[in-house]
């Protein structure tokens, strides 16, 4: 008993020593500043960290309250395990009287090391706006440099303080965004639709801020201007750190600068793209970073076993103690003892025999018969999950004339993208993302796998489902089928092998050929969208309002024939409605001014949408623009400003100046500037953007006599000769039957 006693008095002492040799800093160096932990890689002076720039850590020791400083941000948190590190929030904020008067503001810009592998998380952060008449922007501009990167932002509007509720931030009093993967810097931007005058006695401030998605709770009082400020210091920002900017492959060829340097260690390559991370291997504890720092678990401490325990090297054992027999790893199936066990040993050991006879033979049968089953469970879950009920009520509800498309089973679809692997994709959204595949019967087809958040995204993609098997149009991308029973639902359309009508007039992923569309297919793509648009609105069998409707969302084929997508946002209009009220739906940039005010959404909505299309077509901008002034943001505004002031030529891309007729340029701006009038009962219909459109593409085809055309030259911002245009080409384009054969051939 003595002996025993001396044992369990050596282990526990062992024990203990070996938790306080767990290092977590290099030696002599400090491992806190007041209450936060600082572990290595990280450390308080250059002898201390790991010897780069990005991770060294300043003591203020100032008593009583010592704070360790990152540079110029404050420390709340350091985290090894996951590569992160925690700052205090600053929040950006606007405030007005009741006469829209600003009172006071304060905005936030941050950058982080441009030379080491920090970088604000996008997968722990959200970019959050706050208010009742608030559009919050979050982007690249710092301190008056613009480096185009990105530019995003949300929309938040509420009339009345019963409109909001607690922990939602979708829109009402509360909205946000994510933000792109690698960020170093941001700078944050206001606007207001109305000043925030109808709604100051209740919310006379506008706030927004970058911090820590799963910390922030929005409540209706933030919306008071003092609460949200009160409790900012409790929304952090995240920030992810790696080692380096290798992979673990490469950084291990390197053994003096690889920094997973404890034995029982394990590298892994960061999510954020760059740079990798360390940890201890499986049944070890401690810092990775450190010679030694990763040590073993004694995992016997927790009482896995119900008699005795012994630690091993990252695992334990458990067994019988004397008197007793059995094999079950927690010893639960420990039994004493007795003399009858004797008499009974040849026939347990010969059923023990037979058992493992039978498992060996009938075991991978059995296995497979009951995997088989679990699979058919598991895929029948999911296809009711998925909105299986939801698709069904909506395709054979009396109003529907939907045609019921493929369903794919989800082994036809891992097979068409090799198993949805990353080199398949093609492109990703705030929907979910597109891989490219190839059917057995050779067709390439274009397979979105949405992205599951919360039952409103499976109400979007059943809504996209039915709304697009009701469509059958040339310009308007078809839908082959669907599949239900995987995790997240997939859409399976025709591919469409050009990219995007934004990637081609803006470069985007196409350096060098910004302006690598001519005139004629400008306006051949623009009148193709806009009979799409006609087409949904009024040709279909039942009228479909698109919501989204912006370059980014017109696919263009190798002949560059425009074929409109993305209907996650659309809505089916009953016949005897003409406008549905709704949520703010689609782009910061293309939203329809009307819309804002009155929460209406109505046909003309797309038509403003599809005015600013034409003005990209024409003059190459983006929709948002972060190096004009504060009112020319808008591509519209901006637009609409240099027509007012006689400019247009001045903003047109060159390619279009030199391809264009002057008349001809001018009468597609003026077709423009209709659909981007402020009152929808102002602009035209589709119907007539398209016949328009199809005139003014004839344009060179009518040996009309020249004359002069003076405003022309105005609206063009030039002088000297021009050529004349009728007034009456409106009027015979409009009666043109060949055109409006040609969109009912569409169908």
């Amino acid at each position: 008993m003595g002996l025993y006693l001396l044992l369990q008095l050596f282990c526990l002492a062992t024990t203990l020593d070996a938790i306080a040799s767990q290092p977590l800093v290099k030696p002599g160096c400090p491992d806190k500043c007041g209450d936060v932990s600082i572990p290595y890689p990280f450390g308080i002076g250059d002898s201390c960290n790991i010897g780069v720039g990005g991770f060294n850590i300043t003591c203020n020791n100032i008593l009583p309250n010592p704070k360790p400083f990152w540079g110029d941000f404050e420390v709340l948190e350091i985290s090894l395990p996951s590569g992160l590190m925690r700052i205090p929030n600053d929040i950006s904020y606007q405030c007005y009287n009741n006469a829209g008067v600003l009172l006071n503001h304060s905005t936030t810009s941050l950058s982080l090391y441009e030379d080491y592998s920090f970088t604000f998380s996008e997968t722990r952060n959200r970019f959050i706006a706050i208010g009742c008449d608030t559009v919050g922007l979050i982007t690249d501009q710092i301190t008056g440099q613009w480096g185009s990167d990105f530019t995003r932002g949300c929309v938040s509007i509420c009339r009345r303080p019963d409109n909001m509720t607690d922990s939602s931030c979708s829109g009402a009093g509360c909205c946000q965004t994510e933000i792109p993967k690698g960020l170093k810097r941001f700078a944050v931007e206001f606007t207001s639709f109305n000043r925030h005058r109808n709604v100051s006695s209740f919310n006379p401030c506008s706030f927004a801020f970058l911090g820590e998605e799963d910390v922030f709770r929005f409540k209706p009082l933030d919306l008071e201007d003092t609460k949200l400020l009160e409790r900012s210091r409790s929304i952090p920002v995240v920030i992810d750190w790696v080692i380096g900017n290798e992979g673990c492959e490469i950084a291990r060829k390197n053994s003096s600068t690889f920094a997973c340097v404890s034995e029982n260690s394990d590298c892994y390559n960061s999510i954020t793209g760059m740079g990798y991370l360390c940890n201890c291997s499986k049944g070890y504890e401690g810092n990775p970073y450190l010679t030694g720092g990763c040590q073993d678990i004694d995992e016997c401490e927790k009482k896995p076993c119900d008699h005795e325990c012994t630690n091993l090297p990252g695992s334990y054992s458990c067994s019988c103690r004397k008197g007793f027999h059995g094999h079950n790893e927690d010893n639960s199936g420990c039994m004493e003892d007795t003399h009858a066990d004797k008499s009974v040993v040849f026939p347990v050991l010969l059923g023990i025999g037979l058992s493992l006879s039978f498992l060996l033979i009938g075991g991978p049968f059995l296995y497979w018969v009951w995997m088989k089953r679990r699979l058919i469970k598991l895929k029948e879950k999911f296809f009711q999950k998925n909105g299986s009920l939801l698709l069904q009520g909506k395709i054979s509800s009396p109003q529907s004339s939907a045609v019921p498309c493929k369903i794919f089973t989800i082994e036809e679809l891992k097979k068409a993208t090799n198993n949805f692997d990353k080199s398949q994709i093609v492109g990703e959204g705030g929907n979910g993302t597109v891989y490219k595949g190839i059917l057995p019967d050779k067709r390439i087809v274009a397979v979105k796998k949405s992205k599951i958040v919360d039952e409103t995204q499976i109400e979007q993609f059943i809504n996209e489902v039915h709304v697009l098997s009701q469509i059958n149009h040339r310009n308007i991308v078809k839908l082959l089928g669907c599949c239900l029973e995987a995790e997240v639902p997939i859409l399976v359309y025709e591919f469409i092998s050009n990219g995007t009508l934004s990637e081609h007039i803006h470069g985007e992923g196409y350096e060098g050929h910004a302006s690598s569309i001519s005139l004629e297919n400008r306006l051949r793509i623009a009148a193709e969208t806009a009979g799409a648009l006609y087409y949904l609105h009024s040709a279909a069998s039942t009228p479909i309002f698109h919501r989204d409707v912006k370059s980014a969302n017109i696919l263009l084929d190798d002949n560059f024939t425009a074929k409109v997508s993305d209907f996650g946002a659309s809505r089916l209009v009953p016949l005897d409605h003409t406008r549905i009220t709704t949520l703010v739906m689609g782009t910061w940039g293309y939203l329809d001014p009307e819309y804002h005010q009155t929460g209406q959404l109505t046909e003309k909505s797309d038509v403003y949408s599809f005015g600013v299309v034409l003005v990209e077509l024409l003059t190459g901008e983006g929709p948002i623009s972060s190096i004009r002034s504060q009112d020319k943001k808008s591509l519209s505004r901006y637009f609409l400003s240099s027509m007012k002031e006689n400019r247009l030529y001045e903003i047109l891309e060159e390619r279009v100046r030199d391809e264009g007729d002057e008349e001809q340029l001018m009468l597609v701006a003026q077709l423009a500037k209709r659909c981007l009038k402020p009152k929808g009962e102002e602009r035209p219909t589709m119907k007539e953007v398209v016949v328009e459109l199809e005139g003014l593409r004839k344009f060179h085809e009518h040996p009309w006599e020249p004359k002069k055309y003076e405003e022309t030259e105005n609206f063009l911002g030039k002088s000297g000769p021009s050529q004349g245009y009728p007034s009456n080409v409106t009027a015979e384009y409009s009666i043109d039957g060949h055109i409006l054969s040609a969109l009912e051939a569409g169908r």
